[in-house]
């Protein structure tokens, strides 16, 4: 069932959101060789309760930690570790905060120092296909215009789109009605409305889009071993158009 969210809802989100940003901006900037990716849980669980909201994420469906982070061909629910980041790696950061009972929820790719071209490129591309899906998402629309924008952009920069793992709507819980593919599929009939909101979110690989499960039964890693990007926003369809919460 598709719960639609009237005004004050949204700017509740938003509120959310706006921690959501703050923390994610920060967990960017300390990115660094040499940093020990459980750093990015502390910060985050620092900042997220100085605002006497909580992390999401952590025990949700027994989820251990606050931060996913996934390096390399990791794409998403990687655990924050003793692990240290290395020069050339590339990590995913998807956090989502839940604030007088509204949740939001956003993720970035970002470089670990100098990255090779194909990196830095396919977190271009990535990031680029989050808009185009953004773009797309106005009242009357299909749910497929959405993720078709999505499937085609990245597509034609020869990369491909996970298909195991989509978005979803969310705003009074979590996970909330409707999926929300990055790609086309032919029993869609979702028709966009005002008051929908849905977090869109690509997860992009550098070969094969096919996945496995690594044995922690959480973290989702790249069949053939490529790269993986992924990139967020939590999105409100609006009577003037798509607006970012995060």
């Amino acid at each position: 069932m598709i719960k639609l969210k009237n005004k004050n809802d949204i700017a509740e989100i938003r509120k959310s959101g706006k921690i959501v940003n703050e923390v994610l901006n920060k967990l960017a900037e300390i990115t660094k060789p040499g940093l020990a990716t459980k750093i990015y849980d502390k910060l985050a669980e620092e900042i997220t309760w100085s605002y006497n909201a909580k992390c999401a994420f952590k025990g949700y469906r027994g989820f251990p930690h606050s931060v996913c982070v996934s390096i390399n061909e990791e794409v998403v629910h990687g655990f924050p570790s003793d692990r240290k980041l290395h020069e050339g790696d590339i990590v995913s950061l998807d956090f989502g905060v839940l604030y007088n009972g509204y949740y939001a929820d956003s993720a970035l790719t970002v470089p670990v120092g100098s990255v090779s071209d194909k990196a830095e490129e396919l977190i271009d591309i990535t990031r680029k296909s989050l808009y185009e899906g953004i773009s797309n998402a106005k009242i009357g629309n299909n749910l497929n215009e959405v993720g078709g924008s999505i499937e085609n952009y990245v597509l034609k920069h020869n990369f491909s789109i996970v298909r195991d793992f989509v978005g979803h709507g969310l705003g009074f819980e979590l996970h909330e009605d409707p999926q929300v593919p990055n790609y086309i599929i032919k029993t869609s009939n979702v028709i966009l409305e005002e008051g929908l909101v849905i977090a869109i979110e690509p997860m992009v690989n550098e070969k094969n889009f096919k996945i496995k499960i690594k044995k922690n039964h959480w973290t989702v890693i790249t069949a053939d071993k490529g790269l993986s990007a992924h990139f967020e926003h939590t999105i409100a369809i609006t009577e003037n158009g798509p607006e970012i919460l995060t």
